[in-house]
């Protein structure tokens, strides 16, 4: 997910000033609502400035993505996220000349009381995700937020679709997993996931979980662009379709009469997969709907790019 809006993300800094300016297309900062008395304390207010969060613990997901829990300053605190949300991070990684900024979409809701959980996948030309990787237990990085992605109200929409290519899988985990959360909300959600092999699926347990205790609410669909589907040792994994994210199982598995009623279709992935489905960026980051989507005759009223 970091690559991919880092692409949409304009930096300027200001060394000597210590003054660090930018601008997102897929963003915008929002601070929330006041809250009613004896609700938990919000960490991440949309204040101006950054807030050192501390390193609690680390998880090696797979080769390349590790899995980073940061402690709230208070530990009875929530982060102050809303949905569908993300928070900037603020780093200077040694021999950079000037600081990197990169949102990262939390896997944790907003409800989730004590820390935040970030995925992070490793790029070895990404110098925010190599100076996160690099980061131990006791370590801290710098945040603020929320940066919203999209602000969601429940049940705005009876159903939903979620596409997701790689580590954009992340914003997609924290409104499925938000909305299910929800007892009043009743939006029904179809997931479906893309990737390259099946080592590099990520949040399969969780989703798997999720899906069994929605009520059939959640219908997840996993698909391997590379090979059959079976792992390193030739064994067939339970549950991954094989193929890429195609124009044949979109029009299989979304319901384009409930969507286009009153739905919405979500995107996030690597750029190439994110043009093939939904059609180029305009210069701002967006554009009219192209690709598979707008064979199947969705428009930009039904889709949204994270």
């Amino acid at each position: 997910m970091q690559r991919l809006i880092a692409r949409r993300t304009f930096v300027a800094a200001s060394a000597g000033l210590g003054i660090t300016a930018y601008a997102t297309s897929s963003f915008y900062l929002r601070k929330p609502e006041l809250l009613d008395d004896g609700a938990p304390k919000r960490t991440f207010t949309g204040q101006i400035g950054f807030q050192k969060l501390t390193l609690e613990s680390v998880e090696q997901v797979n080769h390349n993505v590790k899995r980073l829990r940061f402690s709230l300053p208070e530990r009875d605190a929530v982060s102050g996220l809303t949905l569908n949300s993300a928070l900037l991070s603020y780093s200077w990684p040694s021999g950079a000349l000037i600081p990197v900024l990169r949102p990262y979409s939390p896997i944790s809701t907003p409800s989730t009381v004590g820390h935040v959980d970030l995925l992070v996948k490793h790029y070895p030309s990404g110098k925010a995700s190599s100076h996160i990787h690099s980061l131990a237990p006791g370590d801290q990085l710098s945040f603020r937020g929320p940066l919203v992605h999209f602000a969601w109200t429940p049940n705005a929409f009876k159903n939903i679709a979620l596409i997701a290519g790689g580590a954009g899988i992340t914003p997609c985990f924290q409104l499925i997993k938000g909305i299910l959360e929800d007892p009043k909300d009743k939006t029904a959600i179809t997931l479906i996931v893309g990737n390259r092999s099946p080592g590099d699926v990520l949040l399969k347990e969780e989703l798997a979980k999720l899906e069994r205790e929605s009520g059939r609410r959640l219908r997840v669909v996993h698909t391997i662009g590379e090979g059959d589907g079976s792992d390193e040792q030739g064994g067939k994994k339970e549950g991954l379709r094989s193929g890429r994210i195609t124009k044949e199982l979109l029009g299989e598995v979304l319901s384009k009469e409930k969507l286009a009623r009153d739905g919405k279709i979500f995107v996030c992935g690597p750029p190439g997969m994110e043009e093939a489905v939904a059609g180029k960026n305009g210069f701002f980051g967006w554009g009219k709907t192209g690709g598979i989507l707008g064979e199947l005759g969705y428009g930009n009223e039904v889709v949204h790019k994270f």
